[in-house]
């Protein structure tokens, strides 16, 4: 059990990311679901390592767990706040970088990569972070900061990328 908990705390990820569908945006179900995968998508890495149990299935595994959460999280937030012109031509950017990032390493590695940099972990974080506080602060002010170290951290990952260099799997 302990063997596999990494990967079903993963899959739990997944299917309570697909459950938020369910709840209203900024309810309460809804904030105690989105912290339940935010909480299990920052614990699977770590116990995988601690139980000796990574694996290739596991990170691939977790990448979906990850591009679920994010996507069911933009199909809930999204609608529900209010962002200027210049946040989407930013974001727009972030994407076709990423993008970039994607096609550069398959071509070059011949297969989808994952970097897992220590920025793109600060980028995760803050972006989970971000519905947390709406409330308190304006998302135009944190938007900004968001975009900013997310394009720092897709130009970084095209570094890493073009010169071939290695990064830790998370």
């Amino acid at each position: 059990m302990t063997k596999h908990l990494a990967n079903i705390l993963t899959f739990c990820r997944i299917l309570a990311s697909i459950l938020l569908l369910l709840f209203p945006v900024f309810s309460m179900p809804f904030y105690i679901i989105y912290l339940f995968c935010g909480i299990t998508d920052m614990i699977d890495g770590t116990i995988a390592r601690k139980t000796n149990s990574t694996s290739a299935f596991g990170s691939r595994l977790d990448t979906i767990g990850d591009l679920i959460f994010v996507v069911v999280s933009m199909i809930k937030l999204l609608p529900a706040v209010s962002l200027p012109k210049w946040f989407w031509i930013w974001v727009s950017i972030i994407a076709m970088i990423k993008i970039s990032n994607i096609i550069l390493g398959y071509v070059s590695k011949k297969h989808f990569l994952s970097l897992h940099t220590v920025m793109n972990k600060i980028t995760g974080l803050l972006l989970f972070l971000l519905p947390l506080t709406v409330f308190f602060v304006d998302l135009k002010f944190t938007a900004i900061v968001a975009c900013a170290l997310a394009t720092f951290s897709a130009i970084q990952e095209m570094v890493y990328v073009i010169t071939d260099r290695e990064i830790d799997s998370k």
